[in-house]
């Protein structure tokens, strides 16, 4: 074999070498910008699938209101929504919300606190005939991507590859739904 077919052979070699670096490189920052589409697309259609779901659901109930944020992120048990490390089941925050008159007489949606909230959903209908106003009739939910244990704080993107450098805040995906039955049924017996 001659020296100047053994020298091109290495020169292959290194080229193939840069190549692939250069190649695997592109790959891997295309596969987590596709993740991240994939990612802020979803979270919207999470927070509306979460508020039609809350909208119908006894908020009384904590396993039915667990159920509904699981169904959200696309699952059936706790976890991780698909693709979509760190969104979990407790980064949906659901709110709901009273439809209040302000001094002026202008209509203002206000979050209910918790620990305001009425005891069932036979109670939330009749304050709400009494008083659609008031400040214990539900009137609307709303569900939002929020980090667990805060004050709807935003929620970071952790990408697959951390090389790529992509590191952002989520969107705040928020979606207000009318609340419709909120898990009453005709008949239901009044709670205290």
């Amino acid at each position: 074999m001659s020296a100047t077919k053994h020298h091109q052979r290495g020169a292959t070699t290194a080229e193939f070498a840069l190549s692939a670096v250069i190649f695997f490189t592109v790959l891997f920052f295309v596969i987590e910008l596709a993740r991240v589409v994939y990612v802020w697309n979803t979270l919207q259609e999470v927070t509306r699938r979460a508020a039609y779901a809350a909208a119908v659901s006894d908020f009384s109930n904590p396993a039915v209101m667990d159920s509904v944020r699981q169904a959200a992120i696309l699952r059936d048990s706790s976890g991780l929504l698909p693709l979509g490390d760190p969104v979990t089941d407790a980064h949906i925050r659901i709110d709901y919300l009273a439809l209040t008159r302000n001094a002026n007489g202008s209509l203002a949606m206000t979050p209910i606190p918790t620990a305001s909230l009425p005891a069932c959903p036979a109670r939330v209908h009749i304050n709400c005939i009494a008083n659609p106003n008031g400040s214990s009739c539900i009137r609307f939910v709303r569900a939002r991507l929020c980090a667990p244990g805060t004050d709807c704080d935003e929620v970071r993107y952790r990408p697959f590859f951390p090389l790529t450098g992509l590191s952002h805040a989520l969107p705040t995906a928020t979606t207000i739904s009318k609340a419709e039955s909120l898990g009453y049924q005709p008949g239901n017996t009044l709670c205290p």
